[in-house]
């Protein structure tokens, strides 16, 4: 019987700390997403649906969950496309190849507190780094902050220049597991560099590949750091997240059963959103060469 018991024993400290501070939240904001609370009062009184009704009738709600997908759509294809296409550069074992490795993994374990505040000096519009370069050359000032189209597209190139990083190097793992054998014979047989890629390189990674989207796809409907510091969700809206909506609904209105709602909704969006690419995109996923 001990025998038996001892692998569950062990496991037993695992579960218990997964449980305690993963599925015990997920109940409690749950069951917070039917009543209404201030955060301050001990009472909770139950209003049902009530809470998910006033997010779906919201313009704040569908403004921030266009914006999200906007920026998931433009910055997750871009962090996967570079990121294959640098790693088949630096797949190769040699010293400047290990030194850029390095250096473009460095971003990604590197705080994201301390990237907005260096980044929204850098676009900053009065003494930023990039509007100077931009004096210098002959241009003039770019409100990269002000202007909505251009605010997104700053977040979205301090997201993909913080991740890219970590995307090259699962990628070159995964490029490390293709076998040899593959390249040579396609040298053998005259085949040029672009059409190995395309025949060989891309689908032997599409583990690799599905594998990111998902963490990736997940990662861009949970960014909030850098919206937080960069531009606050402004202007005008134009770069709320659901996650700066949630957090400023919750934490910032006190309303925690509408903020748990939100939090429910992104939850199931995500799972749903998770299953359909399984469907469409694990069917093509081959996970032998």
């Amino acid at each position: 019987m001990l025998r038996i018991l001892t692998p569950y024993m062990l496991v037993a400290p695992l579960i218990a700390f997964i449980a305690v501070f993963t599925y015990v939240p997920i109940f409690e904001s749950v069951n917070l997403s039917f009543r209404h609370w201030d955060f301050l009062s001990s009472d909770m009184p139950f209003v049902g649906l009530e809470n998910y009704r006033l997010l779906l009738t919201s313009r704040d709600f569908w403004n921030a969950l266009t914006v999200t997908a906007i920026f998931a759509l433009i910055s997750v294809p871009l962090r996967l496309g570079l990121a294959v296409v640098i790693a088949t550069y630096l797949v190769r074992e040699t010293l400047p190849s290990r030194l850029l490795r390095g250096a473009l993994f460095l971003p990604s374990v590197t705080s994201a507190v301390s990237i907005a505040v260096v980044f929204s000096w850098v676009f900053s519009t009065d003494y930023g780094m990039v509007n100077s370069v931009l004096t210098w050359l002959g241009f003039g000032k770019v409100a990269w902050l002000q202007v909505p189209q251009l605010a997104l597209c700053v977040l979205i190139f301090v997201n993909t220049w913080k991740q890219l990083g970590y995307d090259i190097v699962i990628y070159i793992a995964g490029l490390q597991a293709v076998p040899q054998e593959l390249y040579d014979a396609a040298a053998v047989d005259g085949g040029k560099r672009f059409h190995v890629f395309r025949r060989i390189t891309i689908p032997l990674v599409m583990p690799t590949t599905y594998f990111l989207l998902v963490i990736s796809v997940i990662e861009a409907f949970q960014v909030f750091t850098i919206v937080n510091i960069i531009t606050h969700g402004g202007p005008a809206g134009a770069t709320d997240m659901l996650v700066n909506l949630l957090y400023r609904v919750g934490f910032e209105l006190f309303d925690i059963g509408r903020g748990s709602a939100l939090a429910v909704l992104l939850f199931i969006f995500l799972i749903v959103l998770a299953l359909i690419k399984s469907r469409i995109i694990g069917r093509r996923v081959h996970y032998e060469a």
